[in-house]
């Protein structure tokens, strides 16, 4: 979608009067206890809005609510085309919407809004089509058995999902979870982050204005710690679909165990390397898109090429490289311009631990050749600067921790098999992109690396068809892809004597 000038955006947030409060049974309400949270723009430190603070009672009845519809058939027994079409007119309403949509996420969570428009908002209109557009492609089997016997075997919907989906892709990473769940003919509750809650309460109005049931879909923002808890620990909820920490899914797992042994899905952090072997061609291109896959969305995101692992002999040209093109693709600037191309980080706590880790890094022995600079940008904001550090070992803090925020380290290699050995010398296992020329080194380090998803010659390339998951502490979840719709579903064996 065209980006508007620059005082237009600003004149589209002044007009939103975004929904606040909590969707449960196709109804908005106050929290229970009436308690509210404020929700900080992180580019001025202004209050957005008060948004409803779901708790443990709200989301009791939301569970039980969503268990209820699911039980009466109204939404997974619903005739099959009937639910394409609802999901189908979602994805025409949320298009519609854009605008809002791209202005709310902006405001709560600093994403540039040109990034909103060609990223977030698309791929969240395609995700719906894709998902609803695959539910009657999830076919049951009927295995040759025997003749006296006619076995087959079912996809059935779980019952009630619960999604608790993080704050860098506030409207994006709510389609990836809400969508396959509801195709697959599920019930869901959505806890959203509290620091981006208000896509996610615009997207359930528009479900129900797309002609889905009450209490299908319900929107409970609050903390964590309690409304995410109380998710996770429901007996009515037959599975968890979350994005976030690794410490955080650790706890999602624990809370499974302590209830009803329900299904999780967790999509978790990484500290996923960038590999350049030493034959690879046109350093300028390859730096400018190692620059993309690092700082884009101001390196709030999971799959972040972060550890920069370079052919020790182009270290200090492709560090140059990147510094330049850091400089000049990557400067923060207001989000609402659709000239700017790296906004705040989401908060100004979350600001501070970013500066932490690369004070940390300073204090190990890093070299920092970009970045540090926060003089300029408003005290009430929550800038951090693009920042490059050589000099790192890979056993360095800055080369083990996810930051979660515009910080790459450069690490020199010994060619490929060290290259591979440095990769997977991390507890991560997200992604990893290789730049060479060498298809057989290519493809034997795709094989070798430790992770879910490999890019050759590119980074953060793919579609709807591309399993996005990852290994080790990277979590065990499917976002995307027809597996994400499978997993929704759970297979029921039926054996039949027919003698």
């Amino acid at each position: 979608m065209d980006t508007k000038a620059h005082g237009n955006w600003h004149a589209i947030a002044r007009a939103i009067r975004p929904e606040t409060r909590l969707l449960i049974d196709g109804t908005f309400r106050p929290a229970a206890d009436g308690a509210t949270f404020a929700s900080i723009n992180p580019t001025t430190g202004a209050p957005v809005a008060d948004i409803a603070c779901g708790g443990a009672q709200d989301i009791d009845l939301a569970t039980s609510i969503a268990a209820k519809r699911f039980r009466d058939g109204v939404w997974s027994r619903m005739p099959l085309r009937r639910r394409v079409d609802i999901l189908t007119r979602l994805a025409e309403l949320v298009a519609e919407h854009r605008e809002t949509f791209a202005v709310l996420d902006t405001l709560e969570m600093g994403k540039p809004i040109a990034e909103m428009c060609s990223i977030d908002v698309p791929a969240s209109v395609l995700t719906i089509r894709f998902m609803a557009e695959g539910l009657d492609k999830i076919a049951g089997t009927c295995p040759v058995t025997n003749d006296g016997a006619l076995h087959y075997i079912l996809r059935q919907p779980l019952g009630v999902v619960g999604c608790i989906t993080p704050w860098n892709y506030p409207l994006m990473m709510a389609a990836w979870k809400v969508a396959p769940a509801l195709a697959a003919g599920n019930s869901v509750v959505l806890k959203p982050a509290e620091d981006a809650s208000l896509s996610a309460l615009l997207l359930g109005r528009l479900f129900l204005e797309a002609g889905g049931p009450d209490g299908v879909f319900n929107v409970v923002p609050g903390p964590g710690g309690v409304a995410g808890k109380a998710l996770a620990l429901s007996h009515d909820v037959a599975k968890i679909a979350f994005t976030g920490s690794t410490a955080v899914g650790r706890q999602m797992y624990r809370y499974a165990a302590d209830s009803n042994l329900k299904a999780v899905s967790a999509e978790l952090g990484g500290k996923s390397p960038q590999i350049i072997l030493e034959d690879v061609e046109n350093l300028t291109k390859v730096a400018a898109t190692v620059a993309d896959g690092l700082f884009g969305n101001q390196g709030e995101v999971c799959s972040a090429g972060t550890r920069i692992l370079v052919a020790r002999p182009l270290m200090e040209e492709f560090a140059d490289l990147l510094r330049q093109e850091a400089l000049t693709r990557y400067r923060p600037g207001d989000p609402l311009d659709p000239a700017t191309t790296m906004g705040p980080l989401v908060s100004k706590t979350h600001q501070q631990r970013v500066l932490g880790h690369i004070a940390t890094a300073v204090e190990e022995g890093g070299r920092r050749i970009l970045g540090g600079a926060l003089d300029p940008y408003p005290e009430a904001s929550a800038f951090v600067e693009p920042t490059l550090f050589t000099g790192v070992g890979n056993d360095m803090a800055i080369a083990r921790n996810e930051v979660f925020g515009p910080v790459g380290a450069i690490i020199a290699h010994d060619g490929p098999d060290h290259a591979v050995a440095l990769a997977n010398d991390n507890p991560y296992g997200l992604a990893a992109g290789i730049w060479t020329t060498n298809l057989g080194a290519a493809h034997r380090a795709a094989r070798d690396l430790e992770c879910g998803m490999v890019w050759i010659n590119g980074y953060m390339n793919g579609d709807m068809s591309q399993p996005w998951s990852g290994w080790k502490l990277s979590g065990r979840g499917r976002d995307k892809c027809l597996d994400a719709l499978v997993d929704s579903t759970h297979s029921k064996s039926v054996w039949v004597t027919l003698e």
